[in-house]
């Protein structure tokens, strides 16, 4: 198998343990030292910025239902490429208040011997604002 497929089947790991809530699974495809990006402009939820090393991504995630109801990642397509996979996809968020919208997401993941090295996620901070708030 060729390092972009192996790479492919990797990120599509990610994405299945994120999906089972498995966090020790998707630690497993994260390199220790993993930077864990999301936009500048979700810093006043507490979701934005770079989170380093998996004690960083636990973090995040365990504070993400503290701002959110609930949230479903629905991967579409996958492109990778050397070292480099994209996703691109949609996700249903819930509110806290119980509001749910389908909004789009890119995922840019960069891989180094087996593991992911970096995730950033790319989405409408306005769309998430606004959800967030109903």
């Amino acid at each position: 198998m060729s390092t972009t497929n192996q790479n492919l089947e990797l990120i599509k790991r990610a994405y299945q343990a994120f999906h089972a809530r498995d966090v020790g699974a998707l630690l497993e495809t994260l390199d220790p030292q993993v930077e864990w990006v999301h936009p500048d402009g979700m810093a006043v939820y507490g979701l934005g910025g770079t989170k380093r090393g998996h004690a960083g991504v636990q973090e995040f995630l365990a504070h993400v239902p503290t701002v959110l109801g609930g949230m479903r990642l629905e991967p579409a397509e996958f492109v990778a490429a050397d070292d480099r996979v994209v996703v691109f996809g949609v996700r249903e968020v819930t509110s806290v208040r119980g509001a749910t919208e389908t909004l789009p997401f890119i995922h840019s993941w960069t891989l180094r011997e087996g593991v992911a090295v970096r995730m950033e996620d790319v989405f409408d901070t306005v769309l998430f604002h606004r959800l967030i708030e109903s």
